[in-house]
């Protein structure tokens, strides 16, 4: 009996652990969108992106060889991975960060928060999915939500030529690339482990930003970053580069992905809080419930 009693404490305390690394990994994903706005008012979004995610590969390293999951990856493998950091980090970051430039992070982050919905859709069209009317349905709520949020609560202005700001579309493209990459992963994962391939496509994410920042602004840019400015740099690297991806897997690994993808609500809510904090963000009423409609439809599109 005691050793059963042992068992499920030690049970219960693997979930309690998974249930908190998820909630962190939300919570740093959240201010993410905040860190990167304040990097931006100093530097260019492809500096930011470059040294977000050298900081990061450095630390996905030391976490892969620290726990001895260091694998060279197969030669048929590399072309695929390369792929996927050219499209999930180098132009996915690009997107959002350029986007950051003019659109707030509140706005950004509940926009992001239909990234289910993109991958929906995208599993209907492409890997022929069941697609139920509850699934249309919450696809409407999510579009209706995004434009409540996007028009500031102002309809009309959706068929006017002020709608949204310029970042807005780039944020809105994001997601569904975001979708596309979560979909192309899936074949990776099935023969890689996830820190694993996450480190091998962040090293050839980061690869592809060091051209783009050759091209444009260049090294130089860097000794612009304030004390402020290196600070959210660091917290995109360390903890949402790093630390976010390695707790996620890591709760996954625990709990159904069902129950680890419900933390995703939060991400919105906490970017609206941190936004208000640090870059004092109005908290508009049009953004909560344009957001509650947002977060209502993937709901329904997840059930």
């Amino acid at each position: 009996m005691a050793y059963l009693f042992l068992i499920e404490v030690q049970v219960k305390s693997s979930k309690a652990t998974a249930f908190i690394k998820a909630t962190l990994a939300t919570a740093f994903w959240g201010g993410s969108f905040v860190a990167t706005k304040v990097a931006l008012r100093e530097v260019s979004p492809v500096t930011v992106v470059w040294l977000r995610f050298a900081v990061g590969v450095a630390v996905l390293a030391a976490a892969v060889f620290i726990r001895r999951q260091f694998s060279l990856p197969r030669p048929k493998d590399l072309a695929f991975f390369g792929l996927l950091g050219l499209q999930g980090i180098t132009f996915h970051q690009w997107l959002q960060s350029t986007g950051l430039e003019t659109s707030g992070a509140s706005t950004t982050a509940w926009i992001v928060a239909t990234i289910p919905v993109f991958t929906a859709l995208l599993g209907w069209m492409i890997l022929k999915e069941k697609f139920a009317w509850l699934k249309g349905l919450g696809i409407g709520l999510a579009a209706a939500g995004v434009l409540l949020v996007v028009s500031n609560g102002d309809l009309r202005s959706v068929f006017g030529s002020n709608f949204g700001a310029p970042g807005d579309i780039l944020i809105l493209i994001s997601a569904p690339n975001w979708a596309i990459f979560s979909i192309l992963s899936r074949r990776g994962l099935r023969d890689t482990p996830p820190a694993v391939m996450i480190l091998y496509v962040l090293g050839f994410g980061w690869l592809f930003s060091t051209v783009l920042l050759l091209a444009g602004p260049g090294f130089g840019e860097i000794a612009r970053l304030s004390l402020g400015g290196w600070l959210g740099v660091a917290f995109l690297g360390v903890f949402c580069s790093g630390f976010a991806y390695i707790f996620w897997y890591d709760a996954l690994a625990v709990l159904p992905a069902s129950q680890v993808g419900a933390f995703v609500y939060l991400e919105p809510l906490v970017t609206v809080v941190v936004a208000a904090v640090i870059l004092a963000e109005p908290v508009l009423w049009s953004s909560i419930a344009g957001g509650v409609v947002i977060l209502s439809g993937v709901w329904l599109v997840q059930k």
